[in-house]
């Protein structure tokens, strides 16, 4: 490889690492620079996951360092995504392209309706609902986001979103922050399964990770100090553009 193709890896996984942290969706991104640059689809979703573990890596610290935390409950829901993740990843197996994009597309169009029209998504003193059952249905949620995340991971962050502030009333901000916290937790799983089968391009993955960690580690910090009208006005346009995306440029 040409040494502008690497900047163009890093430069990519800096768009997409930061849009990860904030939103979600990245990997719809970098996963067609990965196969454009010679990688069989179902390795540059192996190798992606590389820069996604290093992109969490820093987002959780960067969330940490601002002082945003949802322990012991984030963990609870990350080692429920950790087992959906390794048997997302055992079941990652080719689909039909044009169909999946545009069960996405909808899904995504679905989220954005809730964060315009769903006050759940407006931080509220008393907004968050941690008793047993709203930790439970947590919990069963983030078995199933695990498995899709395992399976392909674009778009995951989506519907993390919608399930931790619909389900416990995060506010956007702590919500970002559990999902980059069970995203690391869930793909390391999926990755082990990935490296297992022999589907990691390892040189281009770390090159990636470079420039998804460093997305992922300012846009935490970022978000943090911006808030959730921020976030929220992010979310919007960067769901509307990937579902057009997915459903006109298959």
């Amino acid at each position: 490889m040409e040494y502008y193709e690497y900047l163009l890896i890093v430069a990519v996984g800096f768009i997409a690492g930061f849009v990860n942290t904030v939103a979600g969706g990245g990997s719809l991104l970098s996963l067609p620079v990965l196969i454009f640059l010679g990688l069989p689809p179902s390795v540059a979703n192996a190798t992606n996951r590389v820069a996604i573990m290093g992109q969490n890596i820093f987002s959780v610290a960067g969330f940490q360092s601002k002082g945003v935390s949802a322990r012991p409950y984030s963990w609870w829901l990350a080692g429920s995504s950790l087992i959906g993740g390794a048997i997302g990843a055992w079941f990652a197996v080719e689909i039909d392209a044009d169909l999946f994009n545009r069960i996405l597309a909808i899904i995504m169009v679905l989220v954005v309706l809730s964060i315009i029209f769903d006050s759940v998504f407006k931080k509220k003193s008393n907004g968050e609902k941690l008793d047993f059952m709203h930790q439970l249905w947590g919990v069963i949620a983030f078995f199933f986001i695990g498995i899709y995340g395992g399976f392909i991971q674009a778009g995951v962050g989506f519907l993390t979103i919608a399930a931790l502030t619909h389900i416990n009333g995060f506010s956007l901000v702590k919500a970002n922050f559990v999902k980059v916290f069970a995203a690391l937790i869930y793909t390391g799983s999926a990755l082990l399964v990935f490296i297992i089968e022999d589907k990691v391009n390892w040189t281009l993955g770390l090159v990636l990770a470079v420039g998804n960690s460093a997305g992922g580690w300012i846009a935490s910090r970022w978000s943090v100090e911006k808030g959730d009208k921020v976030i929220r006005i992010f979310l919007v346009i960067t769901v509307i553009a990937l579902a057009i995306k997915l459903w006109f440029f298959t």
